[in-house]
């Protein structure tokens, strides 16, 4: 199974540089399975599938890729929180990635390397992103701390993996 694409949030020293322009996929939370049948070739951000098939809640943590680590998890929350993840290998990334659902914004904080970042969460639907950061001390373990309205409902995934490869600037003109 496919995910949604990434964003992708590298960090250098102390000062936020983005490689890539944020990005964040939404997924429709539906109550009934749905059946998507695809008559060409999958375009990147959709998934494929076959038969039926749940729409991603946010009763669920988001998942890693196979080639990334677990650091962290937190099943759905309601508002403000905070969790500690675990110590990771020198040179990986670490990746933020959060699902949430209700009208509000989510204000994710990883106070141990000064990253933070916030999320729009909207009410009637499901949205999922992956962060990525990649700055001195990352491999160490550390806190993730949210602060949310009552009315925002979340989950998130803290993991490790290989730094994306920067893409280069659009270029205008």
């Amino acid at each position: 199974m496919r995910r949604p694409n990434r964003a992708r949030l590298s960090v250098a020293a102390a000062l936020v540089i983005l490689t890539t322009a944020a990005c964040t996929s939404g997924d429709a939370e539906s109550k009934q399975p749905t059946q998507a049948t695809r008559t060409g070739p999958p375009s990147p951000s959709s998934e494929v599938t076959s038969g039926a098939t749940a729409q991603p809640s946010v009763q669920q943590p988001p998942e890693l890729d196979s080639t990334e680590t677990l650091a962290g998890l937190r099943q759905k929350t309601k508002g403000n929180a905070s969790f500690a993840f675990g110590k990771g290998q020198k040179g990986d990334a670490l990746i933020v990635a959060v699902r949430c659902q209700g009208k509000g914004t989510m204000k994710v904080a990883v106070t141990s390397v000064n990253v933070s970042f916030p999320l729009e969460c909207l009410a009637d639907e499901v949205t999922t992103t992956y962060n990525q950061v990649g700055v001195s001390g990352v491999e160490h373990s550390g806190t993730v701390s949210v602060e949310a309205p009552t009315s925002v409902h979340w989950s998130m995934t803290i993991g490790r993996g290989r730094p994306a490869t920067p893409e280069p600037p659009a270029q205008t003109g």
